[in-house]
């Protein structure tokens, strides 16, 4: 029996959500960044349209991220295949009132577990609740090196209302890894995910 046999329709009092598919790690709108980003975020828009988990949206945007990446060419940025970890740390709800992040869904290395807040470049873009670009790790005080390969580093706060709960951190093993366009990028993706979770 084939795909279109298998297919029904939903019973009474049964939704039918489409199911996620892996097209969505396909990209192919690379001929400038911006473009890229954009791309990003249809495709997140649609994942977390029926869903608002923060662990399943955060685990698909890491990937989406990991994959985009991975997908620039040279010409649009060079450093952005040399992206060695995408991810998430989020406000460790054990503690009140917070005190630390602790790691969430990612694609990479495996990582540090906790980040005290105010402490390396997540803990200060939390306890800010702003970006931060590093163009060189070496260079920021108090780096914390989850991965000593890591050159260059970006985290974005992501906001649920006034609250931060959460970072976005995307590791680059090139220095000069990331720019003013990833930066809006990210926050666009940092305020979706702010608004489509339950956190």
């Amino acid at each position: 029996m084939g795909e279109k046999e298998r297919e029904r329709a939903p019973e009474a009092g049964e939704e039918h959500h489409q199911q996620p598919h892996a097209e969505y790690s396909h990209f192919t709108d690379v001929g400038t960044k911006s473009a890229a980003y954009a791309q990003l975020l249809a495709a997140l828009e649609a994942l977390v349209e029926s869903q608002r988990n923060w662990v399943c949206n955060l685990a698909n945007a890491a990937s989406l991220l990991w994959h985009m990446y991975r997908a620039l060419p040279a010409t649009v940025s060079p450093q952005a295949r040399a992206v060695n970890w995408t991810g998430f740390y989020v406000l460790d709800p054990t503690s009140n009132p917070p005190t630390q992040l602790i790691l969430g869904p990612f694609m990479g290395k495996v990582a540090c577990q906790t980040i005290v807040l105010g402490k390396g470049v997540c803990g200060t873009a939390a306890s800010a609740g702003k970006s931060v670009v590093v163009p060189d790790v070496e260079a920021f005080p108090g780096h914390i090196a989850c991965d000593g390969e890591t050159k260059s580093e970006i985290v974005v706060p992501i906001h649920a209302g006034a609250k931060v709960v959460g970072v976005i951190d995307i590791d680059c093993a090139e220095l000069n890894g990331f720019d003013e366009q990833d930066r809006e990028g990210l926050e666009k993706v940092a305020a979706l995910l702010g608004a489509s979770c339950d956190w």
